[in-house]
């Protein structure tokens, strides 16, 4: 009884230094806000069309602060793509009809240019905020928002349909409302390859920062305080030691957000994985550590999480809370038919009024020759694709199936797919014209530097995602490498390779525009191809050469999906799926 009294046991399994990670994570979390104050009011600023600036400064000293901008609009557009995300997503992959017409549209959004997206809404966005340098501010993180939206879509919307038959029926068994099931199994499920595709995606958005805040569209220049523009700026009055300075903060920049944004999450959602047996080292972050020893996280969590059941409430309302019910065959196939009657409607329409403006513009000479140039830049993508497929699947599975090569390698990886290559454009513009290589050839390597990683961030999540008991038994069988690969491997990540070559097909098509053109201190360089015709419309406000140029670029982009990469999502659905 003594040493009960000697040795209380109360707290003796309490962590160490709670106090202490209170006050960092508070002290951080007031800084951020701030932060975040601070730099929107810099985006309300009084702002016309007519006295806008063309460039920025190219003083060092406003490099911070153009970081910030730019990192600032790369979270707004990341925080609507989630949100875009988990809506489309779910749509076309719970609602029968709706998948019909949801993922096509995707594929068409996806292979739709930023420039052909900013040609026609920043007009928009300038009159819906007058006098205010908030109308182009959020053009441009509109335009980064059509950089990152689709492959997480693709993603999320994989990891639903590739959902396990038991999970589904234990859902419909526990009676869940639809809004339990999704935060409680389908969130859950598709979190790991949401996390990693979301990382990539927010790479991509970095490879377009430059298009999307020193915009050039409809006759009319616009720059933005970033990065982005910093960088064109720089390049455009050939002051090559600012462009290298910007590349430094850029490295800086993007390891600061792997550290304290990136891997946290990547080490928190190793808790999603769903496997009997645990990995032999799982990955760690000190920033997750430290907000595990903060009582602040939990704090926040109760206090929002009352909000669950009034919510769930609400989305009874909207007939949301239960599975409906199921109706006659008869009434389903009358309810089919009027559907697709709807959108044949619409879709010959807007056909319709298409032909009638290019026949009146432009005629239809104009297809033919953007047909020819979109077969120039198909070459470039499938020799990007394979390529890339080469060289990163093993890389990739090494590194997915290696947590301690994970930790180390991950930084440079996200270092190497985060940063935006066309900051290289300006030093690669030099090499070419110095050895007169024409940038025909040299537009495959800038397309690649913008769209290969996503094939290696889909292999790393798939391969990191393969469960542990089947990597034990294949080690107990002793397979031999072949078969191994062959056995194991190739079906465990191919679900995960086909999003990546989907999504980095598509990337390198939008890569194309500005791949395919390129300038440093008054030397332009063009290829031949689709993207520099689309760039250069865009420039000129040529609406119809827009229209072609888009159209164009979605019929390949849609075709090659559906004739390819679609066969290859069905395979993967029916065959490798873990069900």
């Amino acid at each position: 009884m003594s040493l009960l009294r000697t040795f209380p046991t109360k707290g003796v399994l309490a962590r160490p230094g709670r106090s202490i990670a209170d006050v960092i994570v508070f002290l951080a979390a007031a800084a951020l806000l701030w932060l975040i104050v601070r730099l929107a009011h810099g985006a309300t600023v009084p702002w016309t069309p007519e006295t806008a600036p063309s460039t920025v400064s190219t003083d060092p000293a406003e490099l911070p602060y153009y970081a910030a901008r730019s990192l600032l609009r790369m979270f707004a557009a990341l925080v609507l793509s989630l949100l875009f995300t988990f809506v489309y997503a779910t749509a076309a992959a719970r609602l029968r009809r709706a998948e019909k017409v949801l993922l096509p549209v995707l594929d068409i959004l996806q292979s739709v240019p930023i420039l052909g997206f900013l040609s026609v809404t920043i007009t928009g966005f300038i009159a819906l905020f007058p006098g205010s340098e908030l109308g182009l501010e959020c053009a441009s993180i509109f335009a980064i928002f059509t950089s990152q939206a689709w492959n997480m879509t693709f993603a999320f919307h994989h990891s639903l349909v590739a959902q396990p038959r038991e999970v589904d029926e234990a859902a419909r068994l526990l009676r869940l409302s639809r809004w339990q099931r999704f935060w409680r199994v389908d969130v859950p499920s598709g979190m790991i390859p949401l996390v990693w595709n979301g990382m990539m995606s927010f790479g991509g958005g970095w490879f377009f920062l430059t298009a999307s805040e020193a915009l050039s569209v409809n006759n009319h220049d616009y720059a933005l305080p970033g990065i982005g523009s910093y960088v064109a700026t720089a390049s455009d009055q050939g002051q090559l030691d600012r462009v290298l300075l910007a590349i430094a903060v850029m490295i800086v920049m993007v390891v600061g957000v792997n550290v304290l944004f990136w891997r946290p999450l990547t080490a928190w959602a190793e808790r999603f994985r769903v496997e009997e047996s645990e990995a032999a080292e799982a990955p760690r972050s000190l920033t997750l550590n430290l907000l595990r020893r903060s009582r602040i996280p939990a704090l926040l969590g109760r206090i929002f999480g009352r909000l669950v059941f009034p919510v769930d409430r609400v989305t009874a309302v909207f007939g949301l809370a239960e599975h409906p019910l199921r109706t006659s065959p008869a009434r389903r196939r009358a309810g089919d038919i009027a559907f697709t009657l709807v959108i044949l409607a619409l879709i010959a329409y807007g056909l319709a009024r298409m032909i009638v403006f290019i026949e009146d513009t432009a005629g239809f000479a104009e297809v033919g020759h953007a047909l020819f140039l979109g077969l120039v830049t198909f070459g470039r993508v499938v020799a990007l694709v394979a390529v890339a497929t080469v060289i990163w699947v093993p890389i990739g599975v090494w590194i997915g199936l290696n947590p301690k090569v994970s930790r180390l390698a991950q930084p440079v990886v996200q270092v190497l797919a985060s940063f935006p290559a066309n900051f290289l454009f300006p030093l690669i513009t030099a090499v070419l014209v110095a050895t007169g290589i024409s940038l025909n050839w040299g537009g495959i390597l800038l397309m690649s530097l913008g769209a290969q990683w996503y094939i290696l961030f889909n292999v790393i999540a798939g391969a990191s995602a393969i469960p542990n008991d089947l990597r034990e038994a294949a080690a107990n069988l002793r397979l031999p490498r072949v078969l191994w690969w062959r056995k194991l491997i190739l079906p465990a990540i191919f679900p995960s390779y086909v999003t990546g070559g989907i999504t980095a097909a598509g990337g390198a098509w939008n890569a194309s525009i500005v791949a395919e053109i390129v300038s440093y201190n008054g030397t332009t360089l063009t290829a031949t191809g689709l993207g520099a015709y689309i760039h250069d419309a865009t420039a000129t406000g040529n609406a119809s050469h827009i229209l072609i140029g888009v159209a164009v670029m979605s019929l390949y982009v849609v075709g090659l999906n559906r004739l390819f990469w679609r066969r290859l999502y069905a395979v993967a659905e029916r065959r490798f799926s873990l069900s």
